[in-house]
């Protein structure tokens, strides 16, 4: 039977796409195994700095610290998010949605200053900054999914005898929630980016971001490197965890990826 996985355009089943990413992560640590000694630590030292780390450094306790930092956060960014987004509807709401989307070209350089004279520290102070950090982004995304709505459905709410109240439930909200968690899934993989940066301005509470400035400071690269290993191993089963809610959730919006694939 002919295969088209080399072809461009072309769909690929799920036992396709495991055992290719297999491969590729296999070649991978391969790769990384044969590689000159020197400049990268290879996985053996790796193995054993991440070891130390457990056993010396209370790694699981500061992956625990991270991780209710980094979700605190991100609930904070979604209901935020929602809220003026939502808002917006309303036309008076319209320009403070637009200026909240506009805090993404705001770096942490003078405003970290201003957060902890409000917050004074502490976990509070983390969650702010990543909260501030990530809804600039959050709002942009989701105000652009709101706006490709077809003016269609609208219209065929109206035709049903909605109210406008109704037509926001029933159309933006209810009718964009899948897109919703894909924004949220987005933002949180943007989140371990911020919190790393973030734990290093707000030390209070620990946090594998102090281990990494620490072990950086002192040129250590096989914790380095176990750190961050870490934390991609962290993110990417919390990728798929945010991927099998929205399947949960949203069954719908497979069915629409199926269709696709099958069109192709």
């Amino acid at each position: 039977m002919r295969t088209h996985i080399f072809e461009p355009n072309r769909a690929m089943s799920r036992a396709q796409l495991c055992a290719w990413a297999g491969g590729w992560f296999g070649l991978f640590v391969l790769g990384w195994a044969l590689a000159p000694t020197g400049i990268l630590p290879g996985p053996r030292e790796v193995l054993g700095a991440f070891y130390g780390l457990v056993r010396e450094q209370n790694l699981l306790s500061h992956l625990a610290s991270s991780l209710y930092t980094s979700w605190l956060a991100l609930v904070w960014t979604t209901l935020l998010s929602m809220a003026i987004c939502y808002g917006a509807a309303v036309p008076v709401l319209r320009p403070f949605a637009g200026l909240v989307g506009k805090l993404r070209f705001w770096g942490f350089a003078g405003v970290s200053i201003a957060f902890t004279l409000w917050f004074h520290g502490g976990r509070e102070l983390k969650v702010a900054l990543l909260t501030f950090g990530m809804i600039g982004f959050f709002v942009t995304s989701l105000a652009d999914e709101l706006h490709a709505i077809p003016k269609e459905r609208y219209d065929y709410a109206r035709s049903l005898g909605m109210s406008e109240w109704r037509v926001l439930w029933e159309v933006v909200v209810l009718g964009t929630f899948d897109k919703l968690l894909d924004i949220l899934r987005q933002n949180a993989a943007m989140g371990w980016m911020l919190l790393t940066m973030v734990e290093t301005l707000a030390r209070t509470d620990g946090g594998i971001g102090v281990l990494l400035a620490n072990q950086s400071k002192h040129l250590d690269l096989s914790s380095i490197a176990a750190l961050q290993l870490t934390i991609f191993g962290l993110g990417l089963c919390q990728d798929l965890a945010l991927g099998g809610l929205k399947r949960l959730l949203c069954p719908w919006a497979l069915l629409k990826v199926e269709d696709e694939d099958h069109d192709r």
